[in-house]
């Protein structure tokens, strides 16, 4: 995948959303059609961003940023995060101040994970972001992280299926929910556990960016199945697996990765593999030919590159220990979290209290004290 991705253009998003094109005022800035939306989502490796209006009930994304900033890098040795990883990430975060005051954006959440979590230094960085940006960042607990997944990711539950797991593999930890798919209505989540091991601070472990022998692939593998176990056992996933009815779902750069690689793409292309399915022999087979390449031989992959090389084979590890914990036939695939989560929790938020907001007011987005727009 790119190491960066701008759309400007407005695109519908699948899954309650209706499609439709909006068209821009002749100043360059969309026309004004009610409120509209921003969703930011800071992890261990990449900043990324939605803009988009209601459409139906859902949303059409009229932005999108996403760029990997590290923001991580070496917290595992330090316990902080870095001044060189703040200044990537702050550089980032001033494209999307930008954006979204482009966009006229009226309601948005920002939020940050793992990175901030561990991170000593994580609240001067969010005070430090807000100074030098004006975003008010909120560092959001594990279960609400697990939560909006499976949120942004529900329109892709398959209604023939009673339970799902939904995971996701980030930077700094890796998230798995149980759930009820709840046929017509919002899934119910049963449990979730969360796995302070992401592709960052795996490969940051194993010094994984080069070749990595049997040996330490094996010894990954170890340290999540070990993690995953006891939330396997309090929930009887594998007996419930075993009777059938279970969809496995999977979220993150690590599965949409391989997912392009068994579709052949040469380039990364969201509207194929969003929502696909993959069997799970394809994805180990890959797994396994990936984890026995060096540096050079996965880069030159296609829809791999050079930074995402240094993180697939950790990547891997995880979900092939996740795929053979849990031995489903195939994998639904999904492009789409957190941001997609927060989008349809601001907007259903905006509908129930239509009245408050008539004026467009801002939520929870800008720091106090930052000088609105005129229309605000």
């Amino acid at each position: 995948m790119p190491q960066e991705v701008e759309e400007s253009k407005e695109t519908p998003r699948r899954g309650g959303t209706e499609r439709g094109r909006g068209q821009p005022a002749r100043n360059g800035r969309p026309a004004a059609a009610g409120p509209v939306f921003g969703a930011l989502d800071l992890g261990t490796n990449n900043c990324r961003l939605l803009v988009a209006r209601p459409q139906g009930q859902g949303f059409r994304v009229v932005d999108a940023f996403s760029r990997i900033v590290r923001l991580g890098e070496g917290i595992s040795a330090t316990g902080r995060l870095s001044e060189a990883a703040v200044e990537r990430a702050i550089e980032a975060l001033k494209i999307c101040a930008r954006k979204m005051q482009h966009r006229g954006v009226t309601h948005m959440r920002n939020v940050a994970t793992e990175a901030c979590r561990q991170a000593a230094n994580g609240e001067d960085f969010v005070a430090r972001v807000a100074r030098e940006t004006g975003l008010a960042l909120d560092i959001i607990p594990p279960a609400e992280e697990a939560r909006l997944s499976v949120l942004g990711c529900q329109a892709l539950l398959d209604p023939a299926c009673r339970r799902a797991i939904v995971f996701d593999i980030g930077g700094g930890s890796t998230e798995m929910t149980w759930i009820a798919t709840n046929r017509g209505a919002a899934p119910k989540i049963l449990g979730w556990t969360s796995v302070p091991f992401g592709v960052v601070s795996l490969s940051e472990m194993f010094e994984a960016a080069d070749r990595v022998t049997p040996e330490t692939y094996a010894k990954m593998r170890g340290i999540i199945r070990a993690r995953l176990e006891p939330f396997d056992r309090r929930y009887n996933l594998t007996p419930a697996i075993a009777k059938g009815g279970i969809q496995m779902l999977g979220t993150s750069g690590t599965v949409t990765t391989l997912t392009s690689l068994s579709m052949g793409l040469t380039r990364y292309d969201r509207s194929r593999v969003d929502g696909a399915w993959v069997t799970t022999e394809r994805l180990l087979q890959l797994c396994r030919e990936l984890s026995d390449m060096d540096h050079a031989a996965r880069a030159a992959q296609s829809c791999i590159g050079v930074d995402r090389a240094e993180l697939i084979v950790a990547g891997c590890a995880i979900l092939e220990t996740i795929l053979e914990l849990w031995a489903v036939p195939r994998l639904r695939v999904a492009d789409r979290g957190i941001r997609e989560g927060l989008l349809l929790e601001l907007m259903s938020a905006v509908r129930l209290s239509a009245v408050g907001d008539k004026n467009g007011r801002r939520h929870n987005g800008w720091r106090r004290g930052r000088p609105r727009r005129s229309h605000d």
